[in-house]
């Protein structure tokens, strides 16, 4: 399931063989992700520096601006998982190498990038398509939402009171989304959100960082559960399909869902590969954008 975004980079840039040196920071970890990313390195032969996040201490004895600084004259280009959005624009301030955002509080691109990549195999085109948010107003859904007027798909998300999605981005989001010609609906009901939908996404209601709010989290996502019912009570399209970027919890989708024909997660989950394989050959062939 080799994806577009590599095929046309390597057929652009056919010389390109592997990776030079990657730099990751790991200040947010998930096994999934880093098997991925993992993969995607081997697959091109090149060097990797992959230290755990107590080797890093990304902002403590050194100033984030002078880690930035340093790394610029190890590697080609550095990988940064954060806590912070503000660290990923410090690095990109300080550091002389493309930095590429494997996540951070506000956005995961190279998620939605995925994401993306498995609705367009599944449809043939993301222009029209109508997808279904169904969580936590999270960065998964911020990058949805962001790059909804771009590719020309709309957006129908739910969350409970006070879990709404960054409301600056929102803003900005709806502006770019009117331009053109597609909408960006909010609600608090799950199934308003999934009314017409083509795709049904959801993702975990306690991110890494969060567990303190554990038990306050899933009260207030009681009836948020992804399941066949949703579906058909909603009125979602009859073909809806599911992503989620895992890890998954049972409360989040149903294992009828999650397991079943209607699911696109293992196809979503491989896509994490090519297309990160095409973001860090973009950048190394001059910052290419996608």
């Amino acid at each position: 399931m080799q994806s577009f975004w590599v095929s046309a980079l390597l057929q652009t840039h056919h010389h390109v063989e592997a990776f030079p040196g990657v730099f990751r920071f790991p200040n947010k970890q998930k096994n999934n992700k880093k098997n991925t990313l993992l993969l995607s390195y081997s697959h091109s032969h090149k060097n990797t520096h992959w230290p755990g996040s107590e080797d890093i201490q990304l902002g403590k004895n050194e100033t984030l601006r002078d880690t930035a600084t340093v790394l610029g004259r190890f590697n080609d280009l550095v990988l940064a998982r954060v806590y912070g959005h503000g660290d990923i624009e410090q690095l990109s301030r300080y550091c002389d190498k493309p930095i590429i955002n494997a996540l951070s509080d506000l956005h995961h691109p190279l998620q939605q990038l995925a994401d993306m990549q498995t609705l367009e195999e599944e449809f043939g085109s993301l222009a029209g398509l109508t997808l279904a948010w169904v969580g936590d107003g999270n960065n998964i859904l911020n990058t949805i939402l962001s790059s909804a007027g771009p590719l020309g798909y709309n957006v129908q998300y739910a969350t409970p009171p006070g879990y709404e999605p960054n409301a600056g981005l929102l803003a900005s989001s709806q502006t770019l989304a009117k331009a053109a010609g597609v909408r960006i609906q909010g609600f608090h009901n799950p199934l308003e959100a999934v009314k017409g939908a083509d795709a049904i996404i959801t993702d975990t209601w306690v991110s890494m960082g969060q567990e303190m709010d554990a038990q306050k989290r899933l009260e207030a996502f009681k009836g948020y559960q992804v399941t066949e019912e949703l579906g058909r009570k909603g009125g979602a399209k009859p073909g809806w399909v599911f992503l989620h970027c895992l890890p998954r919890k049972p409360q989040e989708v149903d294992d009828a869902v999650f397991y079943g024909p209607r699911t696109r997660v293992w196809a979503e989950s491989e896509n994490r590969k090519w297309t990160f394989m095409a973001v860090a050959i973009a950048q190394l062939q001059g910052g290419m954008r996608l």
